[in-house]
């Protein structure tokens, strides 16, 4: 990169910047948004920094792009709303609610009473229905590291569930995330 095409956008960003933050922040709402904006607005000037004019037309340059910036990200946000408010229409359609069980809420308390080490090999065996191979890739650990993790997390359950056997392998619990 040539000397002085460096200093023309470090001489711009020094100038600009200021006015570039103040606009992006009364029209946000977070400083994450802001700083996005803001980063975005002097990438794009950076990639077109030939198109970009001298003296205090640049500030209108730049308040341009920001301002696409800005309606970008606010098209992205509310497409982004829209499909999670859909997903939660389709997750709470797809939701059967059960009577209650003392046995599905025991187990549930019991699997909250783990440490999430135990959690997690516990989900990863019982819920994803993988091997001790599989955990152990997950893990990245061993596979005897794997096996031995989980029949050490299924005798905690046991134990906490008041029963001498291993638990059996969990299935997923209404409503459970994990």
């Amino acid at each position: 990169m040539p000397p002085d095409t460096r200093d023309r956008f470090e001489a711009l960003y020094l100038a600009c910047y200021p006015a570039i933050h103040r606009y992006a922040l009364r029209r946000t709402d977070s400083v994450d948004d802001v700083a996005d904006v803001i980063a975005e607005t002097f990438l794009t000037a950076w990639r077109r920094l030939d198109d970009v004019p001298d003296g205090d037309a640049a500030l209108l340059w730049l308040y341009g792009v920001a301002r696409r910036v800005l309606a970008n990200h606010r098209r992205g946000e509310s497409r982004r709303g829209a499909l999670a408010a859909r997903l939660r229409d389709e997750l709470a359609a797809g939701q059967e609610t059960a009577p209650a069980d003392p046995r599905t809420d025991a187990l549930r308390a019991a699997f909250a009473a783990l440490s999430p080490a135990d959690r997690e090999v516990l989900a990863l065996a019982g819920w994803e229905g993988l091997t001790g191979p599989q955990i152990a890739t997950v893990l990245g650990c061993s596979s005897t590291a794997a096996r031995l993790r989980l029949h050490k997390a299924r005798k905690r359950l046991a134990r906490l569930l008041g029963t001498t056997d291993e638990a059996p392998v969990m299935t997923p619990l209404r409503g459970e995330t994990r």
